[in-house]
């Protein structure tokens, strides 16, 4: 007759579903960056808890942490990823040779400004971010901290289209790329903030018109006497 075992032994406990699996890197802030910009933009950034965040990923809140360094830094992070897709986007449309031709300047600041108009018409909530994240950049420093290099991207990345825009056209800017970049950037961000105050009078068609206007403006060539006198 078989024995009988003096204890039997107690199951196995069920994995945690929290734990931070063998995944790599990129993965793993793929998806915090996802589950992130989920949450803040259905519950803004203050309603937001890490742990949800975390949850909602399939990690721990250590995970968020050791990826991005604090609340503040996902935050950010959520920011600088729409804002390198948006000027890829835009870039890869631009150099689109049928939509874009070289020669024509004006096609391509027109082409250029519907596109921009119709990102910040159509993602309502990327520019909501960026205005709360701006709004707390005023009065909190650490946020100040995550967002300025954000910014100086953003101009940077601006900067480089603009030359590259007037390189394929053979435009000559009136503006050095800089200053037109921070000119772009500032009308940019001062229309997303207008749209989400008031989008029955300041709709893409309007928002489409006033980047043209000055993307016009700033490509037009120097004149002759303006370049004898520099």
């Amino acid at each position: 007759m078989p024995s009988i075992p003096d204890r039997v032994p107690d199951p196995a406990p069920d994995p945690d579903p929290l734990a931070v699996r063998r995944v790599p890197r990129s993965e793993v802030r793929r998806r915090l960056l996802a589950a992130a910009a989920r949450a803040f933009a259905g519950r803004g950034y203050d309603d937001s808890r890490l742990e949800d965040i975390a949850r909602d990923a399939g990690f721990t809140k250590g995970a968020v942490y050791s990826n991005f360094g604090s609340k503040d830094g996902l935050f950010g992070a959520v920011l600088a990823q729409g804002a390198d897709a948006e000027n890829d986007n835009l870039m890869a449309a631009i150099r689109h040779e049928d939509q874009a031709p070289k020669g024509n300047a004006d096609a391509v600041t027109v082409f250029a400004a519907r596109a921009v108009a119709n990102r910040i018409v159509d993602d309502v909530e990327h520019g909501r971010l960026g205005l709360e994240f701006a709004a707390r950049s005023a009065r909190d420093e650490g946020t100040r901290a995550v967002l300025t290099p954000i910014r100086r991207a953003q101009r940077d990345a601006a900067a480089r289209a603009f030359a590259e825009v007037a390189e394929r056209t053979g435009a000559r800017p009136a503006v050095s790329p800089e200053l037109a970049a921070l000119i772009v950037h500032c009308l940019t961000n001062g229309l997303s903030n207008e749209h989400i105050a008031d989008p029955d009078e300041v709709g893409a068609t309007e928002v489409e018109s006033a980047l043209a206007t000055v993307l016009g403006a700033l490509m037009t060539p120097l004149s002759a006497d303006a370049e004898g006198d520099a």
